[in-house]
């Protein structure tokens, strides 16, 4: 493997306890994490059908696996779909591999890239962070965990305006200080 500029799976870790639970993007990242269930699993993939066979065995693992153990887990692939819009148009594969295995209504893939740009939204848009991971990466979720979660937090729509309120607070400058070394 090439090398890199820095370890992705430590990277995705300090973006995880800083950004995503440190800023509370998501609110139920913290016990997943707390309780060691989610899974880093690191693709050497450098094409997209590599990427695709890595994204198929992990989607597999997570669908065999007791939830207790592995809850979630986070498919970094550095090597591969590092241009916004190939990883974009990747995600279309990618909800295929999850029917193909049967898996629709079990699991389901989110999306995470450095480069992360929501429609109608300009590329320095500082709400694009909400999505912005060190590497591209493929999350997968289980839907009975996501229902779960969604049921228990007392107001689930105002996730993205807190997020969004909390980003623009921060600016793009706290944000990249946020994720420093």
């Amino acid at each position: 493997m090439r090398d890199l500029p820095d370890d992705p799976v430590a990277a995705t870790r300090r973006w995880l306890e800083r950004a995503v639970i440190g800023l509370n993007l998501c609110p139920f990242a913290k016990a997943v994490y707390a309780k060691r269930q989610v899974r880093f699993a690191l693709s050497a993939a450098e094409t997209p059908a590599a990427l695709l066979e890595d994204l198929a065995a992990e989607l597999q693992l997570l669908a065999r696996t007791d939830p207790r153990r592995i809850d979630t887990t986070l498919l970094i692939h550095p090597r591969v779909l590092a241009d916004f819009l190939d990883y974009n148009d990747f995600l279309d594969r990618a909800d295929a591999a999850v029917a193909a295995l049967g898996l629709e209504g079990t699991i389901q893939v989110a999306s995470f890239h450095p480069q992360y740009r929501f429609a109608g939204t300009g590329p320095d848009d500082i709400g694009n962070c909400t999505n912005r991971s060190p590497y591209p990466m493929l999350h997968l979720l289980r839907e009975d965990s996501v229902a779960r979660a969604v049921a228990a937090f007392p107001d689930p729509e105002a996730i993205v305006a807190r997020n969004l309120a909390t980003l623009e607070a921060l600016g793009r400058e706290g944000w990249e200080r946020l994720l420093e070394d």
